[in-house]
């Protein structure tokens, strides 16, 4: 309740100004379960093949390597990001991606499903950005995450409980069906946004296509602009990695986890569940938590006490106390993805002539996090069972997060030079 008590608050304290972030959040919401059922299935659908967890790991890692290939690519050739067209091709890839991964029979095919899933996931997360910076004030860039993500979280948690229905009942052409379903009417809600947005444009958006008239950079450019970035914003850069390492963590032997616990039985999605629902609590207040202790060093700060909690999966067998632990973990990991996610959106608001090479190196290292995370979750699933593997998970989190409090500066800028 309290959730709606603050989208309320949040409704009636900008109006219709904030229209078009709340058409982009109901978009998000719908994609968001269709991208959670065939997520959920994907593990299971590799290991139902006959392939271990190990080889599924790296499968599912592959659609990441092929998203930082496309990130560079979209680089290279898009002169200027434009939310609408990345969500377009969003809504394409996404289209294509289940029919690929049921229509699979050989390994080869999977991995060309990887990388549909790599294209579209990319710029779902580049479009997102885009959207913020550009619709969004500075100032409102982590609330504006904070509701995005809410709406995100919502659909997240939703979409492991519908999937894990409909995988004790069917594994064939059902879940398929679903999955497009809701993918259906999240486009409904994009040709919404652009009927707003092309009836009222925003003036910083207008002011940043008329101050980013650069023209197509070559390769050696955007190379030298990539380092450029790179260590300038590395500590949040290791950040994004990481968690996305831990998120890639339990979409990869999440799924595998829910079927056995016994306990629950078709009611098994309430894991992933568990790890979603924190971020409906967190999102609303993101924005106030950060403007008293900063960006960064509340998503540092969350890193360190979530990871601790995961650590306790080293003392609890696979049962519903897991549910319990991730839940309490995953309220300050959830905490965290607002927070880096508003510092970049300042670093594309304090950069415009560098935005596109902000955005896309950002997502770089998701997908560094997506190609690492399941490679790791897979084998040491094998090898060491998947609870275990998650209580590893919380002590590299740990380390990570006491090493950049230590080690970032307080102040982060980027350059606004395209040379």
């Amino acid at each position: 309740m309290a959730t709606f008590h603050h989208l309320y608050r949040h409704i009636k304290l900008y109006g219709s100004r904030h229209r078009i972030l709340y058409v982009a959040a109901l978009m998000v919401f719908f994609w968001t379960i269709f991208d959670g059922i065939i997520s959920y299935f994907t593990p299971i659908v590799i290991t139902d093949a006959g392939i271990s967890e190990s080889l599924m790991g790296i499968i599912i890692g592959s659609s990441s390597i092929a998203g930082m290939f496309f990130d560079f690519l979209l680089c290279y050739i898009i002169r200027k990001p434009s939310y609408r067209r990345i969500y377009l091709s969003m809504f394409i890839f996404s289209l294509l991606y289940p029919l690929f991964l049921w229509g699979s029979k050989a390994i080869i095919m999977y991995f060309i499903a990887m990388a549909l899933w790599g294209f579209y996931y990319d710029l779902f997360h580049i479009g997102s950005f885009d959207f913020v910076s550009k619709k969004t004030k500075e100032s409102e860039h982590t609330s504006s995450f904070g509701v995005m993500n809410v709406f995100s979280s919502l659909g997240y948690l939703l979409a492991p409980v519908i999937a894990a229905f409909f995988a004790s009942k069917y594994i064939t052409i059902k879940p398929y069906i679903i999955g497009w379903v809701f993918l259906g009417i999240a486009f409904v809600f994009y040709i919404i946004l652009l009927l707003i947005g092309k009836n009222k444009q925003n003036t910083k958006e207008t002011k940043d296509k008329e101050d980013n008239t650069k023209s197509h950079s070559n390769f050696f450019k955007e190379l030298h602009l990539w380092k450029k970035i790179g260590v300038s914003t590395l500590p949040v850069l290791l950040l994004i990695l990481t968690l996305n390492i831990i998120d890639s963590f339990f979409w990869t032997i999440g799924p595998l986890i829910s079927e056995n616990i016994s306990e629950l039985g078709e009611l098994g999605g309430l894991f992933l569940a568990s790890y979603q629902l924190p971020s409906l609590l967190v999102g609303w207040f993101a924005g106030n938590v950060t403007a008293k202790l900063g960006k960064k060093k509340t998503a540092f700060i969350s890193l360190l006490i979530g990871s601790l909690i995961f650590s306790m999966f080293f003392f609890v067998a696979p049962s519903i106390l897991l549910i319990i632990i991730t839940f309490c973990a995953s309220f300050f990991i959830g905490l965290a993805w607002p927070a880096v996610n508003g510092a970049f959106a300042d670093y594309i608001s304090e950069a415009p002539k560098v935005d596109k090479e902000i955005e896309t190196i950002e997502d770089a290292f998701i997908n560094l996090g997506y190609i690492v995370g399941p490679v790791i979750a897979g084998f040491a699933g094998e090898y060491l069972g998947y609870v275990q593997t998650f209580g590893w998970m919380g002590v590299g989190g740990v380390i990570i997060a006491i090493i950049l409090l230590k080690v970032t500066p307080r102040k982060i800028t980027v350059e606004n030079k395209s040379n």
